[in-house]
């Protein structure tokens, strides 16, 4: 009789995956990348740039998106033993070689620089990856441009940004240690469009300011996107400052709440607090139709049951008026009226989805 238990994780394994999460970085990160802009979804860049939403991954997944970063020191070595003259960090600061863009909503890391390969004595930006046999073999294949079209725009940004005008990729194939090398050139014109890009989604409002790859919610890139329920089937944001309405991001790199007229920090941007109103657009369970100076008035999309047409406010808490922090958990507004009499009187609010049908109401 077989032993299941050898197929399932020792405490010691399961503890590794966790110290992964444990000491993962935070959720959501402060700027748009280069690496990020050559995505094939601008709607989803924006969500992405905005908060709106995010991949929640386990251990044995963070510890596999980590083996990138040990494998690049020992291409580091292996270019200089070809000869080459190599930076893996800036040898002014100590530090990786970074660009910003936009005040620093937008920028780019490298992987680092060479200078003296022989194929060439020009200054190369580098960018390294690990893939397994089947994207390998795709990509040598089709070459980089075709295959990663992402990777590929981060290099023309890297280029862009730091003023060299040809990229070495550098691959490794995870299974059997294959190395495949591409050279880019830098194309002005390219780097720019994707410039505009990183421009509009960083300063535009509103998510329907972007365009969506599909608007078919089976369509295969949008499947498995993170941010298919705010896509497609009614999802609402996450509560924290760039999701409210009243929060800007500012030429100068900064974040400003035209509520509380300040210049919002990384800690208070990630808490977000009582005053927040979602921008409309990030809604997904009402359309907007009405505003105040504190609350922002829905029409119900998703009813679960009830009779369209009902409305209900984002707004301090009250009868039909529910904060983000609730509307963040429900699956439908507004509450039946029994219902709603039941959580005013005992003065709750909602913390988890709720599946009550919505109704009419005074």
């Amino acid at each position: 009789m077989t032993d299941i238990t050898k197929h399932l994780p020792t405490q010691t394994v399961q503890r590794i995956y966790e110290s992964y999460v444990a000491n993962r970085e935070p959720a959501h990160r402060m700027h748009l990348g280069g690496s990020q802009i050559g995505h094939h979804c601008t709607r989803y860049l924006w969500l992405q740039f905005h908060w709106a939403g995010h991949e929640e991954h386990d251990g044995r997944k963070l510890r596999l998106f980590d083996h990138g970063n040990h494998e690049e020191p020992r291409l580091v070595a292996d270019l200089r033993a070809t000869g080459a003259k190599v930076y893996d960090v800036d040898p002014a600061s100590g530090r990786q070689f970074s660009f910003p863009a936009f005040g620093g909503h937008f920028g780019i890391s490298l992987d680092g620089c060479t200078q003296g390969i022989p194929e060439s004595s020009a200054w190369h930006v580098l960018e390294f990856k690990t893939a397994n046999d089947k994207s390998f073999a795709g990509t040598k294949k089709k070459g980089v441009e075709k295959d990663k079209p992402q990777h590929y725009v981060q290099m023309q940004i890297g280029m862009h940004l730091s003023g060299m005008e040809r990229a070495l990729y550098l691959i490794v194939n995870k299974n059997t240690d294959d190395l495949y090398m591409e050279r880019a050139t830098y194309i002005k014109k390219t780097a720019e469009r994707y410039m505009d890009r990183a421009e509009r989604i960083i300063f535009s409002e509103d998510a329907s300011d972007t365009q969506k790859i599909s608007d078919d919610p089976a369509w295969y890139q949008c499947k498995m996107c993170p941010m298919h329920a705010l896509c497609h089937t009614g999802g609402n944001a996450e509560v924290n400052c760039r999701t409210c309405l009243h929060s800007t991001a500012q030429r100068d790199g900064t974040w400003h709440c035209a509520k509380h007229d300040t210049t919002l920090d990384e800690a208070t941007q990630r808490a977000g607090c009582g005053d927040h109103l979602y921008r409309p657009g990030l809604v997904g369970i009402g359309k907007a139709v009405d505003a105040g100076d504190d609350f922002v008035e829905y029409q119900a999309t998703t009813t679960a049951g009830g009779r369209p047409g009902a409305t209900f406010r984002n707004g301090p808490y009250g009868r039909h008026s529910y904060t983000s922090r609730e509307i963040e958990h429900a699956a439908a507004l507004p509450l039946s009226d029994d219902m709603e009499a039941l959580r005013m009187g005992m003065g709750a609010e909602l913390q988890e989805l709720s599946h009550e049908p919505a109704a009419t109401h005074d």
